[in-house]
């Protein structure tokens, strides 16, 4: 082991390089500062005593301004499912012009568990339904008994609110009402399209606290499991905290100023993840430093410097992939990129700023009991990691013949997986609705639930009706007519969100619209839940195809820029496709067998994609930086055994962080939000622990110097 550099030295060799060509397991390779890289004065300025007080309390006093008055901003709603041009969407607008736009049905259906309903209990659900006409203000309908004679159905006309949690309090009345006119024995489940946004709106009440309690729990266990110090964590915590309440308000106005649709709790869930794995990083490297320093100022300066280019850059690849949703059509997705970049700025800001001005005022004893001291010996260079780069390195061929395999296997997981979810397959939690919906699918025809509307100007609605009424798998049409257009409302055979119910609208579609003409022309639309559902489905595939391409090149661009090489990003690049993959496939497998989810939801795929990509970058970025900075005097091979021990601990435990935070989404009610933390989580680890420690260094052992081609790192001083 080479002597342990004096602060002199040490600053010596960041300027020109390695003294007399020892580098010893103790020796730092050149910094970024050294090269041109980020200005050496504001690391110096963050450590410092007087610059780490004047970056606290800007902080603080930019986090009371924006958390007080600011606070007041509410994220916007969970709006529109399909983008403003899809043919459902202008259907809809037509709907506006009908009289009663405002009004729609919600069902009651009565059963006693199969049983045949007696003349009692339909004199009841009469009675009821009068009850009802009263509390809604609109007339109820008759009482419509079942063929079975095992059912019996009330349609209940309500006035929407402005938005779902309007209409809950609506829904809310009527659930009430029927509860208090029910008879003994006599099963009443309200259902329908309104019902089930209210129930969608309910069941998120509490749910941004719970996921938010749930993801600090996690990044609080798993830090304190990392640091091994009862202190440490809770430097981190709290500005990775602030920083995700500074990001809620940030994506908040840009939600409400933009027109802006997305969900919060992903948002939570990147900053959190994103904001800790930085902070891993940086404190993993000033832990380093301060083997090497008596002065932690001296150290953490060398850490930031060391530490903060790969963590511009790791943001960097997320922040501009997740800007790609920008050319997204589905509002949602559209606008969680948006947002979501903003948020991990603040991320960034938390961790590049904030924390190492925290952690200058702390100081050494925030490692407490574990202090290190200057002298000691680098546990690192002989551990675990070091021995596994070892293995790794000694026997390219075999790992990367194995890991290639299991990858492989695990993305065969995709061979069977479907693609979409029904109405009540969409939501993790019990909803009345959705079981009343299974309860009318069992004693009526359960397009009834979400009939198809189907608008034709005057011109076209004879031959319309007379179109409809040819078709098969429709049970009936009912026709309302104004000056401008013709209504028909179209009930199927099939259940809501099925493959047969939106193959019903595919056929309506193609049998009375005209596909040559723009939808915003045509003289008859095609409309509805199920329409919507359709177009949905069509958005996302045409999202997945568009915006995949673009996170790829995002994430190519960035590596040969920081590697300044093109093999090793196209060779990374393509590891990181095959990990996503691999990632899905496991994740839809075991959302199968274990999960019992019967398909992905249809935002899936994309989302997941995005995050696997960019947030897999992340760690590549955190191994290869240091692999080229240790390549520099030690040469590939040997370089990368160095990175793998120096950032293996680190790159663990930030990727276990981030799984932990995706899983996290699974305490929330929708189905979607649950998968796409299973796969994420499920792809962290595995580029955790198979793809960064395993399959990269063996590519790179087997490719050898060549892998920095056009370029090669200079000033190696041995193989």
């Amino acid at each position: 082991m080479s002597q342990l550099t004096t602060e002199g030295q040490h600053h010596d060799r960041l300027t020109h390089g390695p003294t007399h060509g020892k580098t010893g397991v103790g020796a730092e390779p050149p910094s970024a500062s050294s090269r041109g890289g980020l200005p050496s004065g504001l690391a110096r300025f963050l450590s410092a005593r007087r610059g780490a007080w004047i970056v606290l309390a800007v902080a603080l006093a930019l986090s009371a301004i924006v958390l007080g008055p600011l606070r007041a901003t509410e994220a916007p709603p969970r709006g529109d499912s399909v983008p403003a041009g899809a043919e459902s969407a202008v259907a809809a607008q037509v709907r506006q012009t009908f009289p009663g736009s405002d009004v729609a049905p919600v069902l009651v259906v009565l059963d006693r568990g199969g049983d045949p309903l007696e003349q009692a209990d339909l004199a009841a659900a009469a009675a009821m339904g009068e009850a009802l006409a009263e509390v809604t203000g609109h007339e109820v309908s008759p009482v419509i008994p079942a063929e079975d004679g095992a059912a019996a159905l009330l349609s209940t006309p309500i006035t929407l609110g402005a938005d779902n949690s309007a209409t809950a309090e609506v829904v809310e009345q009527v659930r009430a009402t029927v509860d208090e006119h029910g008879v003994t024995g006599l099963n009443a489940q309200v259902t329908g399209g309104p019902a089930f946004g209210a129930d969608i709106a309910s069941s998120f009440d509490g749910a941004d606290l719970t996921l938010l309690l749930v993801t600090v729990g996690i990044v609080a266990v798993l830090l304190i499991g990392t640091y091994r110090s009862p202190v440490l964590f809770l430097v981190p915590l709290l500005v990775v905290g602030v920083a995700d309440q500074l990001a809620a308000v940030l994506t908040s106005w840009l939600g409400t100023t933009f027109d802006l649709q997305f969900d919060g709790g992903i948002i939570s869930v990147l900053v959190f993840g994103a904001g800790t794995n930085y902070a891993l990083l940086l404190i993993s490297r000033y832990r380093e430093e301060l083997r090497r320093h008596e002065d932690h100022r001296a150290a953490l300066a060398a850490a930031w410097r060391g530490a903060a280019p790969a963590i511009l850059a790791s943001n960097l690849t997320v922040v501009l992939a997740l800007l790609t949703l920008a050319l997204a059509t589905l509002p949602g997705t559209h606008g969680l990129g948006i947002a979501s970049a903003a948020g991990l700025v603040v991320a960034l800001a938390a961790a590049l700023l904030v924390l190492p001005a925290a952690l200058a005022v702390c100081g050494r004893r925030i490692f407490w009991p574990f202090i290190p001291r200057a002298g000691q010996a680098d546990p690192q260079a002989t551990g675990i990691w070091s021995r596994i780069a070892h293995f790794v390195v000694g026997r390219p061929t075999q790992v990367v013949v194995a890991a290639v395999l299991a990858l492989g296997i695990l993305a065969s997981g995709l061979l069977g997986t479907q693609v979409g979810l029904t109405q009540t397959e969409k939501f993790r939690v019990a909803s009345e609705s959705a079981a009343g919906l299974e309860t009318l699918a069992e004693h009526y025809p359960a397009g009834e639930a979400a009939p198809v509307q189907v608008y034709a100007r005057p011109a076209e609605a004879d031959r319309v009706a007379t179109e409809l009424g040819q078709l098969d798998g429709i049970v009936r049409v009912q026709p309302t007519r104004t000056d401008e257009w013709s209504r028909f409302t179209v009930v199927g055979e099939a259940a809501p969100g099925t493959p047969e119910a939106e193959g019903l609208v595919t056929a309506i579609r193609d049998t009375v619209t005209d596909p040559e003409v723009p939808v915003e022309e045509r003289a008859v639309l095609v409309g509805g839940a199920n329409a919507q559902a359709l177009d949905e489905a069509r958005a996302a595939d045409r999202d997945l195809i568009v915006v995949a391409p673009l996170v790829l090149l995002v994430a190519l661009a960035v590596l040969v820029v920081l590697l300044r090489s093109v093999l090793a990003p196209v060779l990374l690049l393509v590891v990181n496709v095959a990990s996503a993959a691999a990632a899905i496939g496991a994740g839809a497998w075991l959302g199968r067998v274990v999960f019992g989810f019967p398909a992905l939801d249809v935002l899936v795929p994309l989302l997941a994609f995005l995050f696997l990509v960019a947030l897999g970058i992340d760690y590549t970025i955190f191994l290869v930086h240091r692999a080229r900075h240790e390549a520099l005097t030690h040469g590939t091979r040997e370089g990368m055994v160095r990175a793998v021990a120096h950032t293996g601990a680190v790159i663990t435990s930030a990727g276990i962080v981030l799984a932990g935070v995706f899983a996290a989404l699974g305490v929330l009610p929708l189905v979607t939000l649950g998968q796409l933390g299973l796969i994420v989580g499920v792809g962290v680890l595995l580029d955790t622990l198979l793809v960064r420690a395993v399959l990269v260094p063996a590519i790179f052992a087997l490719v050898g110097e060549r892998i920095w081609w056009p370029s090669a790192p200079a000033g190696r001083s041995g193989a």
